[in-house]
């Protein structure tokens, strides 16, 4: 039975959905199918950012150490980047260029006057190793990667074609100056505004699946306008419901940036919806649980969102009541189940916050399910009802049949902002959809009598350690690299504070000398990052031959039950 809340929010979207108003849909057409598109939204990422820094251009937007940059700096900044990367550089529309580096404010303006050159923001993952770097880069045919020092020096030597710029996290005219021109006369940037549509290629993001290597979803201005339009409804949609319980929302929403850009989490909900709602972002460099508490209580920060353990940490953290967070009113999680009893240990440690839920995908620019508030409280297990106005999401088997409600299936989402391929691999996006182009996320679910999704499990051989997704096979890749492995498993072990961690069963090749855990993660170590490499603890050396299923497979159900209860 719906909520008092489910209600109220069902009420105030469907008014802003109305014709005539703010987030008002209308049919389209992709790729054969209609689905709903705003009709207001920009038509491309380079309008969406020319529009609202006019707009907020003298509203303080980003926080990062000692400095401090207005809207309208901030877009006079990636003016400067666009025209750099056009007059030093060659960029020309459609170019991938990526970007590794860690969070800073250089990064988001690396990655507006990207899209303001016409290019495509290719987001490496900056904890990647040299060589996974290398293959990102040669995955997209970067001609360019804007890299800071620590990322540079890992693509020394590797394999890539790609032109290597080096940039930094100065001050924007020091740190970005490889790709920095003043315009003389009509900028590049606003050439571009009558060069690039909706069609046009936007950014790369990469995924990890149960194929090994990473993939590269890519997206058009349409998907990434809509995915970030999504969201922007969302909170239209929030503030009007605590306008009309008596709340004060007149002051300026603030967000702290604790998790990585070049994930789509950081990138769309958290970077991109920020113009739209005139929120300023504050930055840390690395994550500390009492860094972000003092951040937070200095900057009034209103809004967080983590992977689960951040909040968690922060809940829990000895020094909490030293700082004031009363300012903020939404702890939310994405990139990985949040454990049932955090979200009680995190609404008693912020009495004034409610713990949110939220679930999407790279491959939908992070657009899916949320779950808010008192009915996150009520039902703490699930990822929340489908998003409106965006969102079709069905349960299907695996000839795409739509389930009756409580069946498990596949996970499906179909939206306007999905992603539109996996760059260089037709046989990858062909799997990825349904005919009627709904994507098959690889999760396992099912939506409760009130259309509540729970998932229960997944198709996909992926561990999520704290938000990062880590491919078993690649893992697994990196072990039979060595050669006196004759077979091993990886799997995820559950894990209280990452949600999940790597484990490994190896069994070393007859006649070879043995092998302990601690000589095959420092093996892992020399080429993979470390991130994905099991602890030595998770590290289990066996000498008999592992467990096999009727098909010969590795029997990887059987081993992660068995391991998951000897750490219990």
């Amino acid at each position: 039975m719906p909520t008092q809340l489910d209600t109220a929010l069902e009420a105030i979207i469907g008014e802003l959905t109305k014709d005539g108003q703010p987030f008002a849909t209308a049919p389209f057409d992709r790729d054969g199918v209609e689905m709903p598109a705003f009709v207001g939204a920009p038509p491309t990422m380079a309008h969406y950012f020319a529009h609202f820094c006019n707009q907020h251009k003298d509203v303080p937007f980003l926080v990062d150490g000692d400095l401090r940059m207005t809207f309208g700096e901030t877009y006079a900044a990636a003016v400067c980047v666009a025209e750099g990367l056009a007059k030093h550089h060659n960029v020309q529309k459609g170019d991938r260029i990526g970007i590794a580096a860690r969070n800073s404010a250089n990064w988001m303006i690396a990655y507006m006057g990207i899209i303001m050159a016409g290019g495509c923001a290719t987001l490496l993952n900056g904890f990647w190793a040299g060589e996974e770097l290398a293959y990102g880069v040669r995955l997209a045919e970067c001609k360019l990667v804007l890299a800071d020092a620590g990322r540079a020096k890992r693509l020394d030597g590797t394999d890539h074609s790609a032109k290597i710029v080096l940039i930094d996290h100065n001050v924007p005219s020091e740190g970005l100056s490889s790709v920095w021109a003043a315009p003389e006369g009509t900028s590049i940037a606003m050439q571009m505004l009558g060069a690039l549509g909706p069609d046009d290629i936007a950014t790369i993001l990469y995924t990890s699946g149960s194929t090994g290597n990473s993939k590269g979803a890519w997206s058009d201005h349409r998907g990434v306008v809509h995915g970030v339009m999504n969201y922007v409804a969302q909170s239209a949609m929030a503030k009007i419901l605590l306008e009309s319980q008596g709340e004060d929302v007149s002051s300026q929403p603030s967000a702290l940036i604790a998790v990585p850009l070049f994930h789509v989490t950081g990138e769309v909900p958290l970077f991109l919806q920020s113009y739209a709602i005139a929120r300023k972002l504050v930055l840390m460099p690395k994550w500390d649980a009492e860094e972000a508490l003092r951040l937070m209580d200095a900057e009034k920060v209103t809004y967080f969102v983590g992977v689960p353990l951040m909040s968690y940490e922060m809940a829990t953290h000895a020094n909490r009541e030293k700082y004031d967070l009363s300012a903020c009113r939404s702890f939310a999680a994405g990139g990985a189940p949040r454990p049932v009893e955090h979200v009680t240990k995190i609404k008693d440690a912020f009495p004034k916050g409610f713990p949110l839920l939220g679930y999407g995908l790279t491959e939908t620019n992070a657009v899916g399910c949320g779950n808010f508030n008192e009915n996150y409280m009520a039902k703490p297990g699930s990822t929340g009802k489908p998003s409106v106005p965006m969102v079709d999401l069905a349960i299907l088997d695996d000839d795409g049949n739509k389930l009756a409600q409580g069946d498990v299936g596949e996970v499906c989402i179909r939206s306007v902002a999905n992603f539109r391929g996996y760059w260089n691999n037709d046989e990858a996006t062909k799997e990825a959809f349904t005919d009627d182009r709904y994507f098959r996320t690889g999760d396992l679910g099912y939506l409760d009598e009130d259309d509540y999704l729970y998932i229960v499990d997944r198709k996909k051989d992926i561990i999520i350690r704290g938000g990062e997704n880590i491919s078993c096979i690649e893992v697994e890749d990196a072990i039979y690299a060595h050669d006196d492995i004759a077979e091993c498993s990886v799997f995820g072990l559950p894990d209280e504070r990452m949600g999940e961690v790597p484990a490994a069963v190896i069994r070393v090749k007859s006649g070879r000398d043995t092998m302990n855990a601690a000589q095959m993660r420092e093996f892992l170590l020399s080429n993979t990052a470390p991130f994905k490499v099991p602890l030595e603890e998770h590290i289990f050396p066996v000498t008999e031959v592992l467990p096999r299923l009727g098909t010969q497979k590795i029997d990887k159900k059987t081993l992660r039950a068995e391991y998951t209860a000897k750490f219990a």
